[in-house]
């Protein structure tokens, strides 16, 4: 039996990709040459709502991808849906003061938006249920925290709403959370799904899509030219939507510190495990820790945990994926938040990447010789609307048009990430001081259940 035995088969990609990635035929790699106005590196969110803007716009536009589009964090997220940027909404108010912060809430509340609308026009089957989320705490003494935040969150214009005790209780909010209030805006999705319907939109609108198809090298210059192992691409504009991805590429790596995250699900859960467990309006929730927990139902009745341990490679090494340790944790959570499934099994596993910038907060810009190259990245865990909303803001940039408050995202100063070995060392004793104040969280919270 191997050490992760009982938490169910690792997937290679994640559970939302086990049949989504296979649903559509794989596009061709590239090979040969070709010429376009706009090549976009990765096909995730960013990159295919980058398509979408660009190709709206009139711009020739070729999807390189190193796998299958969706196969990087836009396939392997919690599928949450949230109305929170940044390290927290103290921090963001903290950091660039209210005027600002409130910029920065204004794009946050144009991508949720934004996301809902390609899901109706597009005519996206992703599940998604606005039904916000629930901010939790699983201690008293973070009442006051999420009190706080919540004051914050009306100042920055996020709706939100306090919820006592009681209120959570008579919500059939699990009895782990015993504080929180709800979010007003987003609510959850099949990742995947929604991934795969943004694909099948970027090549209706005319994009061209080459899976399968590493870069290799980007010659920097006007033109830019990307090197796969069997293709060229000639392009005046090249866009890096690799977000966790971009430093081995080359580019961005005082800016972008890529974070594994992993998440579990369980499998579905029967009539009599529903009842025991309620939380009838299925509200995802993601708690006040600092390094949070995903706790939501799927679309077919299961329970998903995610995140709870961030782990870092060592300069271009992703850390591993298939960690033992991480997922003995995330099975804990699942234990700890929800006794009532002590019968329910784990089934799948799996991994993703995550991009962190200094301040926490998404970043776009261009740069290069010719400062024609473009990027948008760095979404902290929170990139499902944002990087859907990238598109917007990168074809914004590219067109010379207004960004609005978009601006307070772009190119602004970010002090740079140390070199290795100090950003590994920094990094982790950063990390794994914010888990340690967690865990003993966790300790006191298991602790006042009991009594």
């Amino acid at each position: 039996m191997g050490a992760t035995a009982g938490m169910g088969s690792f997937a290679p990609i994640s559970f939302w990709m086990d049949t989504n990635a296979t649903n559509d035929r794989v596009a061709p790699t590239l090979a040969g040459s070709y010429e376009v106005d706009v090549a976009i590196v990765g096909a995730g969110y960013t990159g295919l709502s980058t398509a979408l803007a660009l190709r709206a716009d009139g711009l020739s536009v070729a999807l390189v991808e190193r796998d299958v589009a969706g196969a990087g964090a836009s396939g392997r997220n919690c599928g949450q849906v949230g109305a929170d940027i940044g390290k927290s909404l103290q921090a963001l108010r903290m950091q660039l003061g209210r005027e600002r912060a409130r910029e920065a809430t204004a794009v946050l509340r144009a991508a949720i938006s934004h996301l809902e609308e390609a899901i109706h026009t597009h005519g996206i089957d992703c599940s998604y249920q606005q039904t916000g989320n629930i901010f939790a705490g699983v201690h008293p003494r973070q009442t006051r925290f999420i009190e706080r935040t919540a004051r914050i969150a009306e100042e920055l214009r996020l709706p939100v709403t306090v919820l006592s005790r009681n209120e959570l209780r008579a919500r059939g909010i699990p009895e782990a959370v015993v504080c929180g209030y709800q979010e007003h805006l987003g609510g959850a999705l099949h990742p995947g799904r929604y991934a795969r319907g943004l694909r099948r939109a970027a090549l209706a609108a005319g994009a061209l899509l080459f899976e399968r198809s590493p870069v290799l090298s980007i010659e920097d210059g006007d033109p830019l030219i990307l090197r796969t192992p069997h293709g060229r691409l000639r392009c005046g504009r090249c866009v890096l939507a690799t977000n966790a991805y971009t430093p081995n590429l080359g580019w961005m790596r005082r800016m972008i510190l890529p974070v594994a995250v992993s998440a579990l699900v369980t499998e579905p859960l029967n009539d009599t495990q529903r009842a025991r467990l309620g939380w009838e309006g299925r509200e995802p929730i993601y708690t006040a820790h600092h390094v949070l927990e995903n706790l939501r139902w799927t679309d077919d009745g299961r329970i998903l945990v995610g995140t709870k341990r961030v782990r870092t490679g060592f300069g271009r090494a992703f850390a591993p994926a298939d960690d033992p340790k991480t997922f003995r944790a995330l099975e804990r959570v699942l234990r700890t938040r929800f006794p009532e499934l002590h019968d329910v099994p784990v089934v799948r596993r799996w991994t993703g990447p995550v991009a962190l910038t200094p301040d926490f907060l998404p970043v776009f810009g261009r740069t290069g010789r010719a400062r024609n190259v473009f990027y948008g990245g760095g979404y902290g865990g929170h990139g499902i609307s944002m990087a859907s909303y990238a598109g917007r803001i990168i074809a914004d940039l590219i067109a010379g048009r207004d960004l609005g408050p978009a601006r307070v995202l772009v190119d602004r100063h970010l002090p740079p990430l140390p070199p290795e070995p100090l950003r590994w060392l920094v990094g982790n004793t950063i990390i794994s001081t914010l888990q340690r104040l967690d865990d003993r969280l966790d300790h006191a919270a298991q602790r006042e259940r009991v009594r």
